[in-house]
């Protein structure tokens, strides 16, 4: 008899985190929505989801609209019923009966929305990058600028001294060395981008190289590495990571003491963990470190939900994401989990 209760609890539990997994519809969601200029897919998804990650869950594509993976301004989202089960799908702007006749179609050249601010995380999609410390030591490295300059800019040229990675690169200067706080692993060393040039000329070891492109001042000892001229991602959808994720926040941009929204982290988990661009991870903050006033000893307090994150950069071992929401003050320490 007892075994048959363990075994009914055991399903009772599976069916109760089973519908808990699942997308939950706001109960002030709107019928339909105006996609509006400065929107996010995030902000939509929040719009008409508690749980904004499940997204993808019930995003229906209309496969008569044009570009039907993609949000525009102006596009009218509406929730219809498919099955029994919500969906948010592309509309027309109205359901008039229109007039045919013979006229010139214009469109707006609009971009589409994106998953998050895309000005909070440019330099980490197009420049910034994790790289191995011996290919950085081995790249390239600046001499002097002309006329003996020693702190040069964009529209100098500068000296450096190795082998050319290719006619176009990346000027980058050491930054982080990573960690994992738990295992003493080493993730990756921070490529930090300072600058963009092309290579004029080689004489021997030493190429001259004209700086296109400047965000801080190009120092002697800064290397060169091949510049990656990727598009940035706009595409990437909220969504919940595929395996269980337990992760540390290691790093953040600038280095502030207080994480708050639209800051970017760094955590030690990345691809090998299972981790993809647009993963939503939910961030615990700490708890405090009690002392019990019977016995004296030092009782750790649970970690408390306080805010969610979405990984917009992807490494072996490592990521990179943008804090989206927060309830409270997050600091380095703080752990990252499944939504």
């Amino acid at each position: 008899m007892r075994k048959l209760l363990y075994a009914l609890a055991a399903c009772m539990l599976l069916l109760t985190s089973w519908a808990q997994a699942a997308p939950e519809l706001r109960s002030d969601h709107p019928e339909r929505y105006t996609v509006v200029k400065g929107d996010t897919l995030w902000d939509i998804s929040s719009r008409f989801l508690n749980n904004p990650w499940y997204w993808p869950e019930i995003w229906h594509v209309n496969p008569q609209v044009r570009n039907p993976h993609l949000i525009y301004p102006g596009d009218v989202l509406a929730l219809v019923y498919i099955d029994g089960k919500p969906r948010v799908t592309k509309v027309s702007r109205s359901n008039d009966v229109v007039r045919l006749s013979p006229q010139i179609r214009s469109e707006a050249l609009d971009t589409p929305i994106p998953a998050i601010p895309l000005d909070a995380i440019n330099s980490f999609l197009s420049d910034t990058r994790i790289v191995d410390p011996a290919e950085f030591e081995g790249a390239p490295y600046v001499l002097e600028g002309e006329d003996s300059r020693i702190i040069t800019g964009a529209g100098d040229r500068v000296y450096a001294r190795g082998e050319k990675p290719a006619d176009k690169v990346g000027v980058f200067r050491r930054s982080k060395s990573f960690m994992d706080p738990d295992t003493g692993e080493f993730l990756g060393l921070e490529a930090r981008s300072i600058a963009r040039g092309e290579i004029r000329a080689e004489d021997g070891e030493v190429l001259t190289v004209g700086l296109t492109r400047s965000s801080e001042e190009v120092r002697i000892g800064d290397r060169l590495l091949v510049s990656e001229d990727q598009p940035i991602n706009a595409s990437f959808t909220p969504s919940s990571p595929a395996s269980e994720i337990s992760g540390t926040m290691i790093s953040v941009e600038d280095g502030v003491s207080q994480i708050g929204q639209y800051d970017v982290v760094a955590i030690n988990r990345g691809e090998r963990e299972g981790l993809v661009p647009g993963n939503v991870l939910a961030v615990y903050r700490s708890g405090n470190v009690a002392r019990d006033p019977v016995t004296n000893e030092a009782i750790q307090l649970p970690s408390e939900r306080a805010g969610l994150l979405m990984v917009f950069k992807t490494y072996e071992k490592m990521s990179y994401g943008l804090i989206l929401s927060a309830t409270r003050p997050l600091s380095l320490g703080d752990t990252v989990r499944n939504p």
